[in-house]
């Protein structure tokens, strides 16, 4: 058997494991996950959205701390990705406008498993040095007395996204200069990926204060951009908003094609790319909410659930440029999909903008994967922490974090993708049964700080006080 029949065969059997475990598994536990815990809390990720504002006013303790706002940054760096622009653009082209209608449902649940799950890791987090760490894999240990599969959380969560999706990051955002090699050749993919390396160098071997910092520069200004070209181009063309907003709710209950096919449906495309662009409920972000400084786990809690409805903002500009442009039209009047991904993205933006549109988004893709790189290193580091403090093995882990993101931006590491993607699915199901497990803390938790409010107190909290074991960093 040649080496290509080979691999094509290796693929073909993770892409269907991957098809199974998220389309007839995750998808739906995760979906559950966020239904038990919107009841269980009273629709927390509502109710307690009038409190984002002060709480990300609040300053940290030390100068070396990360401030909520920081935190949030960084989980919202490693949120919004390429996948907000292409992903966002395939599920629309193939799933129908109405997957943009379900990636708000979903995102509307999830925020109450994002305000469980960031609240449970800022419970059960750990002091690194003058700041904190923690996680899935902390409250795995601590709160449920399970050291060996916080071990093997860790462990997976850092083959996924240090090694997983930041290849991926490096490699689309290489390719994504190949419209300018042509003309120029300082843009050759070789240059790109070595730039890119010295950055990831300079961000990886940074002190966690600093990344925070680069987030929370970053990540406002290019969603605020991003954002508010998009209006634009909705402005452009109001006089279309009623049929868009008209086909995007005919789509999505279009019964007909949903019970003609459910798993390839729009509801299933609309909740995938909406929970998979969110991560609530992965275990992904809580790694971030947990380094925070707060007075109570609940303040981060509704921090990064916040987060995702900031991803669903740019989720939802995605989902409208490439609504609002003729070539969407087009194709759907020819009932053809030629175009998707990222190039229908960027016909959409040469439409409303000329050039200047092609460009802005070749440095939203630069800026997104710079971000996403940063978010997934931080999430994996904190994990590598947790399973060694050998100073030889976190420098060992850097260097190798560095080099895949050189070897991710010269080979399109397919396979390693589709491992990738296992490795997630078998993290997010760990989280689940975790937080779904702990949900009487987050319960107790939670009820102390509505009682606090209620008082007119702002919240602090203390773990001895509600007899919580194991929280060490609270009292």
């Amino acid at each position: 058997m040649q080496e290509s029949e080979l691999y094509l065969k290796i693929h073909n059997v993770l892409d269907f494991i991957n098809g199974y475990l998220y389309t007839y598994f995750l998808v739906y536990a995760l979906v559950i996950v966020g239904l038990v815990y919107t009841i269980k809390t009273r629709f927390s990720q509502f109710r307690l959205m009038k409190d984002v504002i002060s709480l990300l006013k609040e300053k940290q303790e030390k100068a070396h701390q990360i401030s909520s706002f920081e935190a949030l940054m960084i989980s919202t760096a490693s949120r919004v990705g390429i996948g907000n622009i292409a992903g966002i653009s395939t599920a629309v082209v193939f799933g129908g406008a109405g997957a943009l209608f379900w990636m708000w449902v979903v995102a509307f649940i999830g925020g109450a498993s994002a305000l469980a799950e960031s609240t449970l890791a800022q419970v059960y987090k750990v002091k690194d040095g003058n700041s904190f760490r923690g996680g899935p894999a902390y409250y795995i240990e601590k709160g449920l007395g399970s050291r060996f599969f916080g071990i093997a959380f860790s462990i997976i969560l850092i083959i996924t996204y240090a090694y997983g999706f930041n290849g991926l990051q490096s490699y689309t955002m290489t390719s994504a200069f190949t419209i300018y090699s042509e003309k120029y050749s300082i843009f050759s993919s070789y240059n790109i990926s070595i730039a890119l390396t010295i950055l990831a160098a300079i961000l990886f071997f940074s002190d966690t204060k600093s990344l925070g910092k680069i987030s929370s520069i970053v990540v406002p200004i290019m969603a605020f951009i991003y954002v508010g070209l998009s209006v634009i181009a909705i402005i452009m063309n109001y006089e279309a908003i009623p049929s868009v907003f008209k086909l995007i709710i005919d789509s999505a209950f279009d019964f007909k094609s949903i019970t003609a096919g459910f798993a390839g449906s729009v509801i299933v495309i609309g909740i995938k790319r909406g929970l998979f662009s969110n991560e609530a409920g992965m275990g992904s972000a809580p790694n971030a909410a947990a380094s925070a400084f707060t007075t109570h786990p609940v303040k981060q809690g509704i921090i990064q659930s916040f987060s995702v409805f900031l991803d669903l903002i740019i989720c939802s500009c995605s989902g409208f440029l490439v609504l609002f442009s003729k070539t969407y039209i087009e194709q759907l009047s020819a009932g053809t999909k030629e175009i998707t991904a990222l190039p229908m993205v960027q016909h959409a933006m040469n439409e409303y903008f000329g050039s200047l549109g092609i460009h802005f988004i070749t440095i939203s893709i630069v800026l997104f994967a710079i971000t996403s790189l940063i978010g997934n290193f931080y999430y994996a580091d904190a994990n590598i922490k947790n399973l060694t403090k050998s100073k030889m093995a976190d420098m060992f882990f850097k260097i190798s974090a560095v080099v895949m993101v050189f070897v991710g931006s010269r080979i399109d590491l397919v396979l390693a993708w589709d491992l990738a993607d296992i490795t997630m699915a078998c993290m997010a199901s760990m989280n689940i049964v975790a937080i779904l497990l702990l949900s009487p803390v987050l319960i107790k938790v939670l009820k102390d700080y509505d009682m606090q409010k209620k008082q007119g107190l702002d919240p602090s909290f203390s773990a001895k006080k509600l007899n919580i074991k194991n929280a060490e960093c609270w009292d």
